[in-house]
């Protein structure tokens, strides 16, 4: 009987949380909804957007009708109901605007953007600003390669909304969708916390806001469908630090809205139905903060706002926990049963004003509030963070509004100038692309070489026909980032026609070239050997990979040629090569123990983004020193993702697969057993730091038999405690051994023999930020405290700070078994210990 009720009501939650909302609470008095450049109306969940075909004699100016349409809206996810908005667009090829009546008040301007070829117009290269008659929403905006949908809320205090559209230097601007709706007063109150200087902040309401973040803690993505306010939020986990220090809770009938607390259109019972809470039911000690890291544009506040709902609690005054942005405190030992009333599982919001952010990234943490005979936990529902304009009235740079041509006597001249010149540009620009197309495809016939691959465009099952102004061949849907393909011509331009002297290193995969293309941007050029082992598989999985992720310790995939049987990969140029290089068998000098530390810390992070920052974690599964590439200021990037796998399921605790990686790095439970996790990666890493602290290859043969192996010799010296016997002679005097401790343990950690023991990447992260902390500074603490593993002891503050192989390689090798189905300086890091009486 029990077993029934729990389902039933298991049942029924679930069944309200999928409910869209069928009464409307807020009424817009103005709802613009616009499919730009389409003929027709498109439904996306409940709502129409309406063809500006017939609306652009009413709403728009611009002096020239240029719609356009493509097929290409295919290749977005199919499970989106937006990817029918990106199908068309309207181009612009002067200052253009959309003139909306309106009743003056706050409004949603929704703005999509998704470039594609159309005609002579390359979306993907446009550059255009985007402002209203009273602020900047958007500066110099590049076209990019990936849909981006950009939402702000503003107060207009007259009757007339203009939304500008002014192409940069000869570019073009485009825009796929608008919205424009209005929004209820009660959204944006006029009063908040103001976090530095600490006060109240007053005058919300006249602000301008961008939506950076819009996150349902603890829960599902929220459709617009499902918000009174057509919000879209997105699950909390690609933004949470360490997913094991919060659990999720739902409970959404619980929720009850009342006169106290906050109204259903600040956010639906879906947000305030569900929550993340710190993980500290097995141990009533539990002292540590659940954080969410964000990037943010440095040079503006925000407004941060918390949303709250105790449906945890089954009596008053049970929960009490501190709340953060960055370092600063929001609130202190929050009672939300007090602030309502003394009420339980109503909604309740707060709103906080942050400093100037100075860095790239913003942090939101919740904690204990160490009250005596209180259980430590700490909750949150859901969290807005909005940019909020600058003194000149901009939400993306210096420059305001009034810095923009006046719309109707630019509008004007431009429509005079481009009614008489069109014509003849058009014809001129067409005669000129096509002489030079021609030119680039006589020189590639004679400098075609040959080769027996396949190309990815002709490879088999689940191709899509693609447009491009560069060829009209097919990609496979597992690359389907059409705007990174180059045409050859391009590659063999950029590469000096594949100069041997321009040789910059020598892979597995192939030969790798510096390059320079046509805007003087450097790159490295990977060319694939058709001898080599690795072929298609890892060429498409490297393409899939790097055109999801985009993060700074991460090589970006700058694009891809797979034409005439080539398999080319365009990568951002490292200018000081591998760390491999810098540690032996070159000229280079020798690199510093803090250098090395930042190096370590910056790889870490790339590879603590690949296993956290996407639904299923990605497994790189060739960590090595000639895979982390330095940057000029010797800043390091994890490149070659080949071999990477897209992890277990969540209900899975390993995936099975054939056996790949490098000689020396390998996770020997790996090789073992033919099963992959993240901490296969852990373990390869755990061999770098060895090798970053030694300065030798992880395999030697020419050494002394017990030396042969990197790993097993340094863990041997690790354990008797006289790892600095070992070190590079370069380092002997000039590491703390406080710092060096903190190193060797965590290595030793990452080299567990099995996964299950060993730290997470976010583990070995932290500790090696406090491995540099130790090295900077003096600890005013017993020094044998400081080998613990110090994740759960920081306080929020620490991560808010500024923001060719050479020599013998390691060899990669397959192993047939299980079918392999792949396809800032840190120098002010841990600038504040937690103490006993802290956070």
């Amino acid at each position: 009987m029990d077993c029934g009720r729990r389902f039933g009501l298991l049942f029924w939650v679930l069944f309200i949380s999928l409910l869209p909302f069928t009464f409307c609470l807020f009424n817009p008095v103005d709802n613009y909804l616009i499919d730009c450049g389409s003929a027709a109306n498109v439904s996306v969940g409940n709502r129409v957007f309406m063809a500006d075909d017939n609306l652009a004699s009413k709403f728009l100016s611009t002096p020239q009708v240029i719609m356009a349409d493509t097929n290409t809206s295919s290749l977005l996810s199919s499970s989106s109901n937006d990817s029918l908005l990106f199908k068309t667009a309207r181009v612009f090829t002067g200052t253009s605007k959309y003139k909306f009546p309106i009743k003056a008040g706050r409004h949603w301007i929704r703005l999509y953007f998704f470039p594609f070829v159309f005609s002579v117009y390359n979306m993907s290269a446009a550059n255009f600003s985007v402002s209203t008659q009273d602020f900047v929403l958007l500066r110099d905006l590049v076209g990019g390669k990936n849909p981006i949908i950009k939402e702000f809320s503003i107060n207009l205090a007259s009757d007339t909304l203009e939304v500008i559209f002014a192409p940069v230097n000869g570019s073009i601007a485009y825009v796929n969708a608008i919205e424009v709706i209005s929004v209820p007063d009660i959204l944006i109150e006029d009063v908040a916390i103001l976090l530095e200087p600490s006060g109240n902040f007053q005058g919300l309401s006249n602000q301008a806001y961008e939506t950076v973040a819009r996150v349902n803690m603890g829960g599902p993505k929220v459709a617009p469908d499902n918000d009174p306010l057509t919000r879209s939020w997105v699950s909390d986990d690609s933004f949470i630090v360490d997913k094991n220090f919060a659990s999720s809770f739902s409970n959404i009938a619980a929720v009850k809205y009342s006169a106290d607390g906050a109204a259903p259109e600040i956010a639906p019972n879906v947000v305030y139905g569900t929550l993340a809470e710190m993980n500290s039911k097995d141990d009533p000690n539990s002292n540590f903060n659940v954080t969410w890291k964000f990037k943010v544009d440095p040079e503006f506040q925000y407004l941060v706002r918390f949303h709250f709902c105790d449906i945890l609690s089954k009596s008053l005054h049970e929960l009490y926990f501190n709340v953060y942005v960055d370092s600063w405190l929001v609130a202190g030992g929050l009672d939300l049963s007090v602030r309502l009333n003394n009420a339980l599982s109503t909604p309740y919001y707060i709103d906080s004003v942050s400093g100037v952010i100075k860095n790239d990234s913003l942090l939101v943490s919740i904690g204990p509030a160490n009250i005596a005979n209180v259980y430590p936990n700490a909750i949150l529902n859901g969290l807005e963070i909005m940019k909020m304009n600058n003194s000149v009235g901009s939400l993306s740079g210096k420059d305001s509004v009034f810095s923009f041509p006046d719309s109707n006597s630019s509008i004007k001249h431009v429509g005079v100038i481009v009614g008489v010149c069109v014509g003849a540009f058009v014809a001129a620009l067409l005669v000129g692309i096509l002489f030079i197309l021609h030119k680039q495809r006589r020189k590639g016939m004679h400098q075609a070489p040959s080769k027996t691959w396949i190309s990815i465009s002709t490879a088999g099952a689940m191709s899509h026909t693609m447009g491009s102004k560069y060829s009209n061949g097919t990609i496979t849907s597992a690359a389907s980032n059409f705007g990174y393909r180059i045409p050859f011509a391009t590659v063999q331009e950029a590469t000096n026609n594949f100069d041997e002297s321009w040789v910059i290193g020598i892979g597995g995969f192939g030969k790798v070239y510096k390059g320079v293309l046509n805007d003087g941007t450097k790159v490295a050029v990977k060319r694939g050997n058709p001898r080599s082992q690795q072929g298609l598989a890892e060429f498409q999985t490297e393409i899939e990979m790097l055109s999801q992720f985009r993060h700074r310790h991460l090589v970006s995939l700058i694009g891809y040629c797979d034409e005439r049987n080539e398999m080319i990969l365009i990568y951002e140029y490292m200018e000081q090569g591998t760390l491999k290089s810098h540690l032996y068998g070159s000229d280079f000098p020798s690199l510093s123990w803090k250098e090395r530390l930042e190096i370590c810390i910056g790889a870490a992070r790339g590879l603590h983004y690949l296993h956290t920052g996407y639904a299923k974690p990605v497994i790189h599964r060739d960590v090595k020193s000639a895979n982390i590439l330095l940057d000029e200021t010797l800043m390091a990037k994890v490149a070659d993702f080949g071999l990477s796998k897209t992890g277990p399921e969540i209900d899975q605790t390993h995936v099975s697969t054939a056996v790949k990686g490098s000689f020396g790095y390998l996770d020997p439970e790996y090789f073992r057993r033919q099963q992959l996790t993240e901490k296969s990666d852990v373990y390869s890493f755990g061999v770098v730091l060895f090798e970053v602290l030694c300065a030798r290859p992880v395999i030697d043969p020419t050494l002394p038999r017990e030396m042969v192996n990197l790993a097993e010799w340094a863990m041997k010296w690790q354990k008797k405690g006289q790892l600095d016997q070992i070190i590079d002679s370069t380092l002997v005097g000039k590491i703390r051994a406080t710092s060096l401790r903190k190193f060797g343990e965590t290595a030793e950690k990452c080299l567990a023999d099995y996964g299950v023991d060993r730290p997470s990447m976010g583990d070995v992260l932290w500790n090696l930020e406090y491995a540099l902390q130790l090295q900077e500074a003096v600890i005013e603490t017993d020094p044998e405290d400081n080998s613990t593993n110090m994740i759960g002891e920081l306080s929020p503050q620490i991560n808010n700070f500024n923001s060719i192989e050479a020599g013998v390689s390691a060899t990669r090798f397959d192993i047939p078994g299980v079918d392999d189905l792949s396809g800032v300086s840190m120098s002010r890091v841990f600038s504040q210990l937690v103490k006993s009486e802290g956070r």
